[in-house]
């Protein structure tokens, strides 16, 4: 099939798949099998019809309203505002989506075509705000990252539970099967099948908010807020300054600057010391140990200054590994030059950490996700 504009042969797929890619920079987990979905189904439809290529991919590759949402806004801006073509744009357009942050409502599909100086001069700007350390950003720099964050997701990695859902494949559903037959007056009947229903883990997230990380405690928090408000499991929230604070009520408001003043009232402490050992400590005997912690991904966001006993830090963060399913530890200074964890705190924590990543960019919080998420 041939594109109308330029004579070029036009690959529906390459465009669906290309869209989807776009739409997980957007915040849509477009999955592999939501893909594979819209691919079968848009082999049924037309693939140079604009309309067919929309539905084809809304009805699969969107699980939320919030989704379809970003869906419309995406399919806007990915495909233009040319109703009979649908050759895909220039690739500016994936990484401009990589930082929508407009969570108003769908796109308008008016955008203009971008001259390729400007695409480049837009992309360098972008993924330069993507690795600026969150400490040195402007407030206009700063003000962009906190809409970014609130696009982000942070699920737990997926794992198997005891329930069972209907399948085409897998397993017979022994009781399926016989209310089937039952229902076709004891004549042989097609076999039902089941599988095991997998969930996301939940996940705990710990956030130093005492004075060597004020640079950072700002973003971190609102990087908690969308892992919290956008996840489809419970995620828990705690603070890390002179007392522990659980911020999990907190961070349900959706509006993350209404969040951000409810936190910031929860803990008048933020700024002073901490004592890491002491407050994972009293997590652990409070809410990790009866079941907050057991089986989860927990995320420790902090620099690992001990002002304490280090001795009892690494003892409690090996009491935290053993509980968890996984534990990670982000460390903003991780990425400066010549970084080696030689604070007692983070030398005494080290050996119980499953990953050691860094957290002080827009860049290094995405990889940090796709860690909780179990896919680096």
């Amino acid at each position: 099939m041939a594109d109308p504009t330029s004579g070029q042969p036009y690959d529906g797929t390459d465009s669906l798949v290309g869209l989807a890619r776009t739409l997980r920079a957007a915040g849509v987990a477009a999955t592999p099998d939501r893909v594979h979905a819209a691919v079968e189904a848009l082999s049924l439809l037309d693939p140079a019809k604009r309309s067919d290529v929309y539905w084809a991919g809304r009805l699969t590759l969107c699980g939320s309203v919030d989704e379809e949402r970003r869906y419309d806004a995406v399919f806007d801006a990915y495909f233009g505002d040319r109703p009979n073509s649908l050759v895909r744009r220039q690739r500016v357009v994936i990484q401009k989506m990589q930082l929508m942050a407009d969570d108003s409502g769908s796109g308008s599909g008016e955008e203009e075509e971008l001259p390729a100086t400007a695409a480049s001069a837009a992309a360098s700007t972008e993924e330069h705000l993507r690795q600026r350390d969150v400490a040195r950003m402007t407030a206009e720099e700063r003000a962009e990252l906190h809409r970014l964050l609130a696009l982000m997701q942070l699920p737990g990695e997926v794992r198997r539970t005891r329930r069972h859902r209907s399948a085409h494949r897998d397993t017979v559903d022994p009781r399926r099967t016989l209310r089937n037959w039952m229902q076709a007056g004891g004549e042989p009947a097609a076999l039902r099948h089941r599988t095991q229903a997998r969930r996301p883990r939940r996940v705990v997230v710990l956030v130093d908010v005492s004075g060597s990380m004020a640079g950072y405690a700002g973003a971190l928090l609102r990087f908690a807020h969308a892992a919290a408000r956008r996840n489809s499991t419970p995620t828990e929230v705690f603070a890390l300054g002179t007392r522990l604070t659980r911020l999990t009520r907190e961070m349900a408001h959706r509006d993350p600057d209404m969040a951000m003043a409810a936190v910031a009232e929860a803990m008048p402490d933020a700024g002073g010391g901490t004592r890491l050992g002491v407050l994972l400590k009293e997590f652990l005997d409070r809410w990790g140990q009866r079941g907050t912690a057991r089986g989860a991904v927990v995320v420790i966001l902090s620099d690992g200054w001990e002002r304490g006993d280090a001795t009892l830090l690494g003892e409690q963060v090996a009491r935290l590994q053993r509980l968890s399913y996984r534990l990670v530890w982000a460390n903003p200074r991780k990425a400066a030059p010549g970084f080696a964890p030689l604070a007692a705190g983070m030398a005494a924590a080290l050996p119980h950490i499953d990953d050691f990543v860094e957290g002080h960019s827009l860049a290094a919080l995405e990889r940090l996700a796709a860690v909780v998420r179990g896919q680096q």
